[in-house]
């Protein structure tokens, strides 16, 4: 099985911002309306917003390969990019995503492992997300590997504003 995860850089926006739409439609779309789901593209996945996510020096995206062919990618963020204060000593994985037809190949685990490796280089000693009260299946994939639920915080999507649970994990 070859798996490969690279850091990527603002060449690589285009296929970013199609790999974003994608995995979220697939993940979200059923839950969303057609019309909240295009604002939220126009919104947060423009290539305007991406590119400038990808030159923050706080803030790390990685495309992960699966047998060469592109799976998901993993955006974080440390220090002032997190999307909320949560301290210096703390890492915020902003965006896990796999595609669905590479769900379930452990693909999610490597980038975890990913983002703890980069907590550790960084001297983070919490990782912490959001995950949509309503998406049951990460919840239980995050809880796997020693998140615990400590709050919750809103989400806008077009103009669905939607709860999502604050999880994090002790990396110590």
């Amino acid at each position: 099985m070859t798996i490969e995860i690279n850091q990527i850089g603002i060449e690589d926006v285009r296929t970013l911002q199609k790999i974003t739409i994608e995995t979220f439609k697939d993940t979200f779309g059923e839950s969303n309306s057609e019309a909240d789901l295009k604002q939220y593209f126009t919104e947060s996945c423009n290539l305007e917003k991406l590119s400038d996510e990808i030159i923050n020096s706080n803030s790390f995206f990685y495309f992960i390969y699966y047998k060469h062919q592109l799976a998901g990618y993993l955006k974080v963020n440390v220090d002032d990019a997190q999307t909320e204060d949560r301290g210096n000593s703390s890492l915020e994985i902003e965006r896990i995503y796999i595609l669905s037809s590479y769900k379930r190949l452990g693909l999610g685990r490597r980038l975890l492992n990913q983002a703890e490796s980069l907590a550790k280089n960084t001297n983070k000693t919490i990782i912490w997300l959001g995950v949509w009260e309503n998406n049951i299946d990460a919840q239980h994939f995050y809880s796997r590997f020693g998140f615990k639920e400590v709050g919750a915080h809103h989400f806008l999507v077009g103009t669905d504003l939607q709860r999502d649970l604050i999880f994090e994990k002790i990396t110590v």
